[in-house]
Formats: structure tokens, C-alpha cells, sequence
């Protein structure tokens, strides 16, 4: 009977959780969407480095070590692609050349002309 409370009680606290976190993250203006992204990766890396410590004190359990380095493999590409997309959105807001400066004549070819 108390099994069954708990697990109802968690899953209830997952729901609403995950409803939360929708409705707040909908809400989230696009100009603030990369530094948070950044947030989160730094905060993964934390996460990440407790994984490292926790497989050198996981003793002897084969079954635990595995489970722990898929979790750090799974935890690093989501870092690595996290920093990968922040940074693709970043070049997004960098200023672009304008159309005369990349349209510019050589100097070489100007200079041909002027001594036909």
C-alpha cells in the first residue's frame, strides 16, 4: 500500500514537473534562448564531473561501472552538441558584410584596365 502511494505520488510530481517546465520554457523569448543553453551546459559539465567521481567510488559492481560510463558518453555528447548549437546560434546574430565591401574589384584586375 505505501509502494503503490509513493509511485503514485511520483508520478504525479513527474507530470506536473514536466508541465511546468513546458509552459515556463514556451514562454522564454528567442533572444534569451542561447545564454540560457550555455547555462545549462556548464551546469551539465557539473553533473558530468559527479559521474566521473562516482565511477572511481563505485567499488567493484561491474554492472554499476557500465551503467555509469554510458551515462558520462550520453552526458558528454549532450555538452559537446549543446556548446555546437549555442555557437551556431550565436554566428546567427553576428553582423554580415554588407553587399560593397565583399563586391570590391581586385587591385590587379583595376590596374590591367588602366594600362590598356
Amino acid at each position: 500500500m505505501i509502494l503503490a502511494s509513493t509511485l503514485t505520488t511520483n508520478l504525479a510530481i513527474l507530470v506536473l514537473a514536466g508541465f511546468i517546465g513546458f509552459v515556463v520554457i514556451s514562454k522564454v523569448p528567442n533572444t534569451l534562448h542561447t545564454p540560457l543553453m550555455s547555462g545549462t551546459n556548464a551546469i551539465h559539465g557539473i553533473v558530468l564531473l559527479g559521474g566521473l567521481l562516482v565511477v572511481g567510488l563505485a567499488g567493484n559492481d561491474t554492472f554499476n561501472k557500465i551503467i555509469l560510463v554510458i551515462a558520462i558518453a550520453f552526458g558528454t555528447i549532450n555538452i559537446i552538441g549543446g556548446f555546437l548549437v549555442t555557437d551556431r546560434m550565436l554566428e546567427m546574430f553576428k553582423s554580415k558584410p554588407k553587399a560593397a565591401e565583399r563586391a570590391e574589384p581586385d587591385s590587379a584586375g583595376a590596374e590591367r584596365e588602366k594600362g590598356s
